[in-house]
């Protein structure tokens, strides 16, 4: 271990900055105006992977976005580590609610980071997390200590689904073989108190659109005498909970594991301070679901939440106006059991039933993904177990997370192969939102705890 911090002691300014140098590049998937700059940050991972020791990297072509692949194979007998992550980003809107330019990072410190954070888009969603899995191997090729194989699957998709990924796992079967599979694409409880994420919620996302007149029309000469479009859209998602917060869609519980209460009290023993979330949120409340807590809602229960509304006029000054069309987009995270094809297909029915006869429904889904668990008895989990004691000083506490990363229970199906999710970012680095950040300290504490889990898998499994 001291050999380990004092190469990161060392190279610390140039981590920071390589880091800082790939966050530069606007890899916004979700919008083909930054496609050349998609392209881009492949190379970029491409050319890293490669410095760190990799013995092949090729850039893998897909129908959408290129993966890039890079292995480093020791010894045939030994066991293979197959690290996955992304290099594209959300989309930084909305830009003006941004203290510094998204693709401009900078270093400042904050409440949690007193010795500074790297704010930029990507920053640990996920360049900054993939990134330490680059910057580990280095040290280990450096310093003759890579305990086993590893391989590099890092995807430009996985911002809008990963609609690529699939299609090129299975075609890639051999190439991928592994015998464990390592992400660092979620968080911690803290920086004192680790934790290894062994849940993971699945995702139903569609978009409605509600068409009501054949044109947008004056709403003194019609108003009140047509349905409006925005009015019933918003009704209709009004109906989709109930007073107690239950999602009203028939048959959305009915596969939905529920937890004893045995596991439920286990969950509850993480640290959580209910007041110092809602001062960090500033809110005076919470809201959810009725009987449970907020760290049940936000884990081990599935939800439905809009995510974006829109229709009519929303331009400088006044535009009296009916439209004819109103759309949201909806996104429903799901429980293990929950299948997401099935609720996108119960949604879609309740959708249109609750509609009425004055306008038309559409139901477009966009894409989703299954729930994962994973055992904390399998060798992948203890290592991890062991690697962050050892780098923290302290045992870390399995959590499940409410965030959904779908591609996990496609490489289960797939590769056969159980899942590790080793997260050193903080529900406070603001992922998704504006002001996006990660930690100095997380970052180069990845880099620290990285090695250490190859160590013990390794061990583990002989």
């Amino acid at each position: 271990m001291d050999n380990i911090k004092s190469y990161v002691a060392e190279h610390k300014e140039r981590f920071i900055n390589e880091l800082i140098e790939l966050l530069k590049i606007p890899s916004v998937s979700a919008d083909s105006a930054f496609s050349q700059d998609v392209m881009n940050t492949a190379e970029a991972v491409k050319e890293s992977l490669e410095k760190a020791g990799c013995d092949l990297v090729e850039i893998c072509e897909t129908p959408g976005y290129p993966i890039v692949y890079g292995e480093k194979t020791i010894d045939k007998n030994l066991p293979t580590v197959l690290v996955y992550g992304h290099y594209d980003v959300q989309p930084a809107d909305p830009i003006e609610l941004w203290t510094s330019p998204p693709f401009e990072p900078v270093i400042k410190p904050t409440d949690i980071h007193p010795e500074g954070a790297i704010f930029a888009r990507g920053a640990c969603d996920d360049k900054g997390q993939m990134y330490m899995h680059v910057k580990a191997l280095e040290y280990m090729v450096q310093n003759n200590t890579l305990p086993c194989n590893v391989k590099f699957m890092i995807e430009g998709e996985e911002e809008v689904g990963s609609p690529s990924l699939g299609w090129f796992i299975e075609r890639n079967h051999e190439k991928l073989k592994n015998d464990v599979i390592l992400i660092s694409d979620t968080g911690m409880i803290s920086n004192t108190q680790p934790s290894i994420t062994t849940g993971l919620r699945g995702l139903s996302y569609v978009e409605v659109e509600v068409t009501g007149p054949n044109r947008d029309l004056h709403s003194g000469l019609y108003g009140g005498a047509v349905a409006n479009p925005i009015n019933i859209l918003a009704k209709m998602i009004a109906q989709l909970h109930d007073e107690n917060n239950h999602i009203t869609i028939p048959g959305f519980y009915d596969k939905v594991e529920e937890l004893s209460r045995e596991e439920r009290d286990e969950m509850a023993k993480a640290p959580f301070s209910l007041e110092a979330y809602k001062k960090a949120l500033d809110i005076e409340d919470v809201h959810g679901e009725a009987t449970y807590t907020t760290n049940e809602r936000n884990s081990i229960r599935p939800t439905l939440d809009v995510n974006g509304i829109w229709g009519g006029y929303i331009g400088e000054g006044a535009k009296t106006v009916i439209a004819s069309k109103a759309y949201a987009k909806i996104s429903m995270r799901l429980v293990p059991d929950q299948d997401w094809k099935e609720i996108t297909d119960l949604f879609t029915k309740h959708f249109e039933g609750i509609a009425p006869k004055g306008v038309k429904v559409k139901v477009t889904p966009h894409h989703g993904g299954q729930a994962y668990v994973t055992p904390i008895d399998s060798i992948g989990y203890r290592a991890a177990a062991s690697a962050y004691n050892e780098s923290f000083g302290i045992k870390p506490i399995p959590v499940r997370s409410g965030g959904s990363i779908p591609i996990v229970a496609l490489f289960e199906k797939e590769l056969k192969s159980k899942t590790v999710m080793m997260g050193f970012g903080l529900d406070s680095d603001a992922i998704h939102s504006p002001n996006e950040h990660f930690g100095v300290f997380n970052y180069l504490k990845g880099i620290e705890t990285i090695p250490l889990f190859y160590k013990y898998f390794t061990e583990m499994s002989k």
